[in-house]
């Protein structure tokens, strides 16, 4: 046999050998990229493990739809109705990343629309609004009545007639007296035997008065108020005063003569 020596390091190699020998046994120190590192690969190791379970029960799930088709065909019972095998819907595998180092952009997604005719799900479905009851129709105000005509001014009294006035006419008194013979079948001579008599009385005055019997006119007439029959202005007219004392003397004594005689005996008439 070939004999080995050893050869001896010296104490400083030793230490340092100390050193290389401790760094080898401690476990590696991970720094903060490190450790993103190893949780990267993790999730890739995971995701690999979740992608084959999945094909296996995709294929287990296949194989037992086609059996439970074939067996009732292969049975040949009658009244069954074929069972159309659920296509398996293949999988979309991602990768598989930590979302914390390596966050996912969000993409906003819209909605397509419905097809037409196709009746809304209860999700979508929204309820109909109420109809808002239309506004009652604006009454029209009633139209202010007219105003009412204004009264037509009371007509003005009429004016008080002035009162009439006497008028002492002795001319015009013999005038009117004249005239009026022929009516009463009288011839003008009776007109002296008149004319004598009044003046006698009254001197042909409208408003002679008797002071002590109260006689009043052309006539003389007691009281006054007789000769209203023939004019109630017989106060104020000789014409109705004549009328009524030719009438007297026509009913008395037939004709004027005659009065004027009885007046000579018995100074009145």
């Amino acid at each position: 046999m070939t004999d080995i020596k050893v050869q001896t390091r010296p104490d400083g190699d030793a230490a340092t050998h100390a050193t290389h020998s401790r760094h080898r046994a401690e476990p590696a120190r991970r720094g903060p990229a490190g450790f993103a590192r190893g949780m990267g690969y993790t999730g890739r190791r995971a995701a690999v493990v979740v992608t084959v379970c999945a094909v296996l029960l995709g294929v287990g799930a296949a194989g037992q739809a086609t059996e439970s088709t074939a067996s009732p065909q292969a049975t040949g019972s009658t009244g069954a109705s074929a069972i159309t095998a659920t296509p398996v819907t293949p999988l979309n595998f991602e990768r598989v990343r930590d979302d914390s180092l390596f966050p996912t952009p969000t993409v906003e997604t819209t909605a397509a629309p419905a097809p037409a005719g196709a009746q809304p799900t209860s999700a979508d479905a929204t309820p109909a609004e109420a109809p808002v009851p239309a506004a009652p129709a604006a009454v029209p105000e009633p139209a202010a009545a007219p105003a009412p005509a204004p009264a037509p001014a009371p007509a003005p009294a009429p004016a008080p007639a002035p009162e009439p006035v006497a008028v002492d006419d002795p001319a015009g008194a013999q005038a009117y007296a004249a005239s009026q013979l022929a009516s009463y079948g009288w011839g003008p001579d009776q007109m002296q035997c008149l004319a004598k008599l009044w003046t006698k009385e009254s001197d042909w005055k409208t408003t002679a008065t008797n002071a002590s019997s109260g006689a009043y006119g052309v006539v003389q007439a007691l009281p006054a108020e007789k000769m209203a029959s023939a004019g109630a202005d017989f106060r104020t007219n000789y014409r109705t005063q004549i009328n009524w004392g030719l009438n007297y003397v026509k009913e008395r004594y037939n004709s004027p003569c005659g009065a004027l005689n009885f007046h000579y005996a018995n100074n009145w008439y």
